[in-house]
């Protein structure tokens, strides 16, 4: 189903965090949001969730007014989201992070639980097979049992993903997902991405500053800047619309400038490669040889030296004796 911001607002005292904001994200689409740092982004996901109430304007998800919803509402009406700074239980091991997602979801009882009766024990097994698989998604399964730290930067942001999907939801919100990883994690990301939206049937709004995810992910963006909207259109509009480019660079473009893209992503790596094989390092090299051969004479020079020394001494000897003779 459709998610609908319109007209949005949501001041925070003299400050205007987002003004005015409107966008349809399509049902089964991916959606990127993008803009600099402070554009508002996440401010609209915590107004979607819940944690945020705005001012002005309405959000709703098909029919559904998320306005007088509570988070936990919201999260049972079909919306979860991973979050810009991980938060995940560091104390609980990587498969207990996914299931305490499950609360929502239990057919068990508080009595139950307690008395552990079938109804309780169904919901376990239940529970833990879908954390399993979801942890074979995100090729997690053998960390199963380790504590959560433990985990890498980019798999604790794929055990975020993971994690909100337990929750089976309609929409999913993805906070800088691709932060901390380099770009074969990136491409394997957008991988992620399109297999999630395709075999769970998910709306997939992405909120990203790596364009080499945005670009090569997102059907349709749409772009804040100091909380309002300056564009919207494919990644190819997007990528170069001069207020975007203006918004990112800090001043009018010229038309020739654009936005990162996959192959942009790869050229500096591959320059970096070409640049470190060729002559710096050969040149680098040969200073060291010759700096060895410099050393090696050193050393010579200075064995004749002590020779020389020694002959000296040999000489002084022979003059002190002749001395005595003559006495």
């Amino acid at each position: 189903m459709d998610l609908t911001l319109k007209n949005v607002t949501k001041n925070f005292g003299g400050l205007r965090a987002v003004g005015d904001v409107s966008f349809t994200v399509p049902d089964r689409s991916i959606y990127g949001l993008i803009g600099p740092n402070g554009a508002g982004k996440t401010t609209v996901f915590n107004l979607v969730t819940g944690v945020y109430k705005h001012d002005e304007g309405s959000i709703h998800l098909g029919k559904t007014d998320l306005r007088p919803l509570k988070p936990a509402e919201i999260a049972r009406a079909g919306i979860a989201r991973t979050f810009q700074n991980i938060r995940l239980f560091g104390q609980l091991t990587v498969i207990e992070n996914l299931l305490v997602a499950c609360e929502i979801d239990k057919k068990a009882s508080l009595l139950s639980s307690v008395l552990r009766t079938k109804v309780h024990y169904e919901d376990e097994s239940s529970m833990r097979d879908r954390a399993l698989e979801l942890l074979g998604v995100f090729d997690l399964a053998h960390t199963a049992e380790e504590p959560s730290t433990s985990l890498s930067y980019g798999n604790q942001r794929r055990l975020e993903i993971a994690r909100a999907m337990m929750l089976k939801p309609k929409v999913l919100l993805l906070d800088e997902p691709a932060a901390g990883m380099n770009y074969g994690e990136a491409e394997g990301l957008k991988k992620q991405i399109r297999w999630l939206r395709d075999t769970f049937d998910l709306t997939v709004v992405l909120v990203e500053h790596n364009m080499q995810v945005v670009m090569g992910v997102c059907e349709e963006i749409h772009v804040l800047d100091h909380g309002e909207t300056i564009a919207h259109g494919t990644p190819d509009q997007i990528r170069n619309d001069p207020a975007v480019l203006a918004a990112y660079l800090g001043e009018e473009a010229d038309g020739t400038a654009t936005l990162a893209s996959d192959a942009d992503a790869k050229a500096p790596s591959a320059k970096g490669d070409e640049a470190s094989a060729k002559e710096p390092g050969a040149k680098g090299d040969e200073a060291s040889t010759k700096g060895d051969e410099a050393s090696a004479k050193g050393d010579e020079a200075s064995a004749k030296g002590d020779e020389a020394s020694a002959k000296d001494a040999k000489g002084d000897e022979r003059g002190g004796k002749a001395g005595e003779g003559s006495s």
